[in-house]
């Protein structure tokens, strides 16, 4: 029934069909007026409904479907005017939603997903208001989400198989709402590599509900995944900002940075003072001013040019300077990372 016209509905609920692999049902470029009613259905053979428009809705409830050596379901390019549910579907082979539409829920709530060593869920380009693979079973395949958009998607993380694709899939809300380690993990298994993008979104997920301490934990993981690529100057860079300031996502490291080394050359400086560079003029020596004046350049208190260490404390002088510099450096790059998203 290739670009058949129904002006009302179709109605398979329990059909069973079957062509011993193969296509069971074609319905390619049809146009149906109402739904497509198929819940319990059994197909022993692809169910294609490419290009397809349902004005109602489409049901493959409890349905299962076995095509192994291809598409179980292509629905790519299908337009659906309501509710997708394939809740409680038993797939083996593809499931192709590549470009199709759902105005409102796509679901498969309870499915079980079954293509090892191929696709078993493609929704590249997919669009609806949510997507909800919640309590099926982890999918057995790859799932592709290739620039794939929803409002809400709504999966616990252990349905996710071991290898995923994600690059420009958008969404606002992740739930259930999980700590960012539960998060993260999948983005480790894409098979891309390092996609900036998945970061992004996932970081935006969290700053919509007012978790800003998340957000910025899923920005930090962005910079360490991201060093793996530098070359090794750039990963040792990458290093050092991230055990100083967390590249600026953990400001309040810097301060303690800041802190420790303080006390380190006020302690120094206190036991063993700097001979003072011109004899009868200048400011009395004070450890710890002289010390911050060192790691805070820019903040002259007038001591840093009035002593003159030597030996050892001059090579401790240097790397304050240094520590102060690299200091400064990070927390300034982590500010403006930030001011560039918001």
């Amino acid at each position: 029934m290739d670009s058949a016209q129904v002006s009302g509905g179709i109605f398979l609920d329990g059909a069973r069909l079957g062509l011993d692999g193969g296509c069971a049902l074609l319905l390619d470029h049809a146009s149906v007026g109402t739904d497509i009613w198929a819940p319990n259905l059994v197909a022993d053979g692809g169910i294609s409904l490419g290009a397809a428009h349902i004005q109602g809705s489409l049901n493959l409830e409890s349905a299962q479907i076995k095509n192994a050596e291809g598409d179980a379901l292509d629905a790519a390019h299908l337009t659906v005017g309501t509710v997708l549910n394939a809740g409680g579907l038993i797939t083996e082979g593809r499931v192709k939603l590549t470009g199709t539409k759902v105005t409102g829920l796509l679901t498969f709530i309870g499915a079980r997903l079954h293509n090892p060593g191929g696709v078993a869920l493609g929704v590249s380009s997919c669009e609806a208001a949510v997507f909800s693979l919640w309590d099926a079973d982890q999918i057995s395949g790859d799932v592709k989400m290739h620039y794939a958009s929803f409002k809400v998607i709504h999966a616990k993380p252990q349905v996710w198989p071991t290898t995923v694709r994600l690059e420009g899939l958008t969404y606002e809300t992740l739930v259930p709402r999980l700590p960012t380690a539960q998060r993260l993990a999948l983005l480790e298994r894409d098979v891309d590599g390092f996609v900036p993008h998945a970061y992004e979104q996932l970081a935006a997920s969290y700053r919509r509900v007012g978790d800003d301490v998340e957000a910025r934990t899923v920005q930090l993981a962005k910079q360490r995944r991201q060093r793996r690529s530098l070359p090794w100057f750039g990963r040792l860079w990458g290093y050092l900002q991230d055990a100083t300031v967390g590249y600026g996502y953990r400001p309040t490291r810097a301060m303690g940075w800041l802190l420790a080394l303080l006390a380190i050359g006020s302690v120094t400086y206190g036991l063993h003072h700097p001979s003072p560079a011109a004899h009868g003029t200048g400011p009395a020596f004070n450890p710890v001013f002289y010390t911050f004046n060192l790691l805070v350049p820019l903040m002259d208190f007038g001591q840093k040019t009035a002593f003159t260490p030597t030996g050892p404390y001059q090579w401790l002088s240097y790397f304050l300077i240094v520590a102060g510099w690299v200091l400064a450096t990070t927390v300034v790059a982590g500010v403006t990372r930030n001011l560039s998203r918001s």
